[in-house]
């Protein structure tokens, strides 16, 4: 006897997944805690050396580590002025967790760079 729930849904993402896809969305207001979310998760997936990452080449993850690190210094050194820099820090998550999560339509991640 099948019943929904023992049905695999493999087009549902993990909750942590469907919060960076939210946090990643363009229509998404963004706020310093998705940000400090978004870099507890990239953390999180290195750390547990998510295959995602494992499988990407040694200058994407370069890539990945400097928007990390930009990510980190912004926040560090601006107590003022989030608002002003939401896009841009919007672009830098996605390119932080390159890997990690769905592509979006081409040229929408590097409109601020």
């Amino acid at each position: 006897m099948s019943s929904a729930m023992s049905r695999s849904q493999p087009n549902v993402p993990h909750p942590a997944e469907a919060r960076l896809e939210q946090i990643l969305n363009p229509n998404h207001p963004l706020c310093r805690d998705d940000i400090v979310w978004a870099l507890e998760y990239i953390k999180k997936k290195v750390t547990e050396e998510d295959p995602k990452l494992m499988d990407l080449p040694q200058p994407r993850l370069m890539q990945n580590f400097r928007y990390f690190a930009d990510i980190s210094l912004m926040l560090i050194q601006r107590r003022n002025g989030f608002d002003q820099e939401a896009d841009r820090l919007k672009d830098w998550v996605y390119e932080a967790a390159y890997g990690l999560h769905s592509h979006r339509s081409p040229g929408s991640a590097k409109k601020n760079n």
